[in-house]
């Protein structure tokens, strides 16, 4: 048994943070998926642990606990995996500690594939529970489709009908999440408590914001010059971090507009990692 998965990368439209429990924030976004991908290699093998490895540009800085780790010593210690064994090989595309949720969709693509595949059986609430205990963002990646989450951690999805083109620059500097959110001292008032597929629209987007930008900002510079540039010198209809950072999105209706703005931004920066993609 062996398969080939594509783990595809989130990105946050707009983002609030709602309110603060214990050491916990909670927050409101609009996500979508982009056609951006880590892929992954899993086989059964006969063997008394998993196997797991990281290859590709982004593969350097990731330790032996991570989150497809994570994901297989619950499901081995709630004895779902009948003492199954994987071989599981990632070639990482996704920039880490971008606000791309390349750990986190890395972990869901494999838990959805051993669902899907009935090597696991799970009802929802377990899912949830597992998810919950390997990332907060995991649950996002089951479904790999528009999503609005509220701040009471409802998920509402909708079908992804307008392609939006998407500039992704993630320059060499990384965000640690745990580091932004606890620096966050002011908080948004709820704005998506009715989920509607018009908030994918991008002259809503416009108005929307993600809170976390003025923090990051504040840590690295750098990456509001990048926005600076990229909302003054090309033809986005708007411009936003997505996530905790560092990655720096630009939104436009038609590719031409996207390839038009990579060249012109190659051109003034040209160390970054700087790719176009488009929502799936």
């Amino acid at each position: 048994m062996q398969a080939n998965i594509r783990s595809y990368a989130k990105i946050n439209l707009a983002l609030n943070v709602i309110k603060k429990i214990s050491n916990f924030h909670k927050i409101e976004s609009i996500v979508s998926f982009i056609s951006l991908h880590d892929k992954i290699l899993i086989k059964k093998i006969n063997s008394k642990n998993h196997i797991i490895s990281f290859t590709g540009k982004f593969s350097k800085n990731i330790g032996k606990i991570n989150t497809v780790s994570k994901l297989l010593n619950i499901l081995d210690n709630k004895k779902l995996l009948k003492n199954n064994k994987f071989k599981i090989k990632i070639k990482k595309n996704i920039p880490v500690q971008a606000g791309l949720g390349g750990g986190s969709m890395n972990a869901a693509s494999i838990l959805n594939y051993l669902i899907k595949k009935k090597i696991i059986k799970i009802n929802q609430r377990q899912i949830e529970s597992i998810c919950k205990l390997v990332g907060s963002d995991v649950l996002l990646g089951l479904n790999s489709t528009n999503t609005v989450i509220n701040y009471k951690n409802e998920i509402k999805r909708f079908n992804n009908k307008q392609k939006i083109y998407t500039l992704i620059i993630k320059p060499t500097i990384g965000c640690s999440t745990k580091r932004v959110y606890a620096k966050v001292r002011k908080f948004d008032k709820p704005k998506f408590t009715k989920p509607n597929k018009q908030m994918f629209n991008l002259q809503f987007l416009k108005k929307m914001t993600n809170s976390l930008e003025p923090i990051v900002f504040s840590m690295h510079r750098k990456l509001k010059s990048i926005k600076f540039f990229l909302e003054r010198y090309t033809c986005a209809e708007f411009v936003r971090m997505t996530g905790s950072g560092s990655a720096i999105v630009a939104y436009f209706y038609s590719k031409e507009n996207c390839d038009k703005a990579k060249r012109h931004f190659n051109k003034k920066y040209k160390n970054y990692w700087c790719i176009s993609s488009k929502t799936i």
